[in-house]
């Protein structure tokens, strides 16, 4: 383990370490080759790399940050063929798979909104949430699990102690303090190079058994998410849009190409629930003797008037994911 976390202080990319640990025979050899300048490395990244294993644990440890070894990840990302070797993580890595929700850092104000109802949605259900911390969609998003008291997990390209952007700093606190992640699989310290970015990708969609893509341009991390996800044999949801709108064209072009488009929250669930059926985590909170006649009767409409239309769609979500009520003739009732 001491060689596996003094290497991930190098910094590089992470194909770059696996080829070189893959042609050395190990991490060990990697960091001899280093030392010796065999591998060219910066100046900075031969020194960090010199640093002591347990220097760096205490380091870590101060700054409540703890590591993930490969053979410690939950298995739906552990056996990624292309699986971190080790992770930086602020809480706990959720341990069944999620759903992730992304989509473009510059959002509508209609895709922000939807983006918010999905992650409210999805976490008070029950299931993990997963995205990138960015501004647009991965915030809304977010600050949609936060809202609900939900689990979220956030995948950073760069440092656990580097928040990008800035502002998001306090969204991604709000997270961990709710049980939920910070992710990276870079060390403390580094900046948040473009690089980055897309080998993170693979950890967002690694971590969930479906992507939402909420809006998407023709190009972007959200695609490059999108298309992560299909190579790794999960499903891929979209929403459509305006053909003529550039934030609806990735996500129409997925679903040409096969993802399955969803609409409202109401309908995510719905579709979620077909792939991952009823969460365990919501069976455990939830009982079937919940008192549930202030809905059982009642339309959305009706409820609405009491309550944001958000949390209604979200609370009924929960229920019919739980088999308690179902939908019939427009209104509210109990499931069979």
């Amino acid at each position: 383990m001491n060689a596996r976390l003094q290497l991930a202080y190098v910094g590089m990319h992470p194909d770059r370490r696996a080829e070189l640990v893959e042609r050395h025979g190990s991490p060990e050899s990697v960091l001899d080759a280093i030392e010796r300048g065999r591998i060219e490395v910066p100046d900075r990244a031969r020194r960090a790399a010199a640093v002591p294993a347990d220097e760096r644990l205490d380091q870590l440890a101060s700054a409540g940050v703890g590591i993930c070894l490969r053979e410690n990840m939950p298995d739906h990302l552990a056996e990624l063929p292309d699986a971190p070797d080790l992770l930086f993580v602020r809480g706990a890595l959720p341990a069944e798979p999620g759903v992730a929700v992304v989509g473009s850092r510059r959002a509508t104000g209609y895709g922000t909104s939807l983006a918010r109802r999905y992650g409210t949605a999805l976490a008070s259900a029950g299931w993990p949430v997963v995205s990138g911390l960015a501004r647009g969609v991965d915030g809304a998003a977010h600050r949609g699990v936060v809202a609900a008291h939900g689990c979220g997990a956030a995948v950073l390209g760069s440092g656990p102690d580097v928040w990008y952007p800035k502002e998001h700093e306090e969204l991604g606190r709000a997270l961990v303090a709710n049980n939920g992640a910070i992710v990276t699989e870079y060390p403390p310290g580094t900046p948040p190079n473009g690089w980055r970015f897309p080998p993170r990708n693979r950890i967002i969609s690694g971590l969930s058994r479906i992507v939402v893509v909420v809006e998407a341009a023709r190009t972007g991390g959200a695609l490059i998410t999108a298309r992560k996800a299909l190579a790794q044999g999960r499903d891929v949801f979209a929403v459509p849009g305006d053909v003529d709108r550039p934030t609806s064209e990735g996500c129409n072009r997925v679903i040409r190409d096969g993802a399955l488009p969803v609409l409202d929250p109401d309908d995510l669930i719905e579709a979620v629930s077909v792939v991952l059926g009823p969460p365990e985590s919501a069976l455990t909170r939830e009982s079937s003797d919940e008192k549930i006649d202030d809905v059982v009767g009642r339309t959305i409409d009706e409820l609405a008037l009491e309550h944001p239309v958000s949390e209604v769609l979200a609370r009924v979500a929960r229920l019919e994911a739980l088999g308690l009520v179902r939908r019939e003739g427009g209104r509210v009732v109990k499931g069979r």
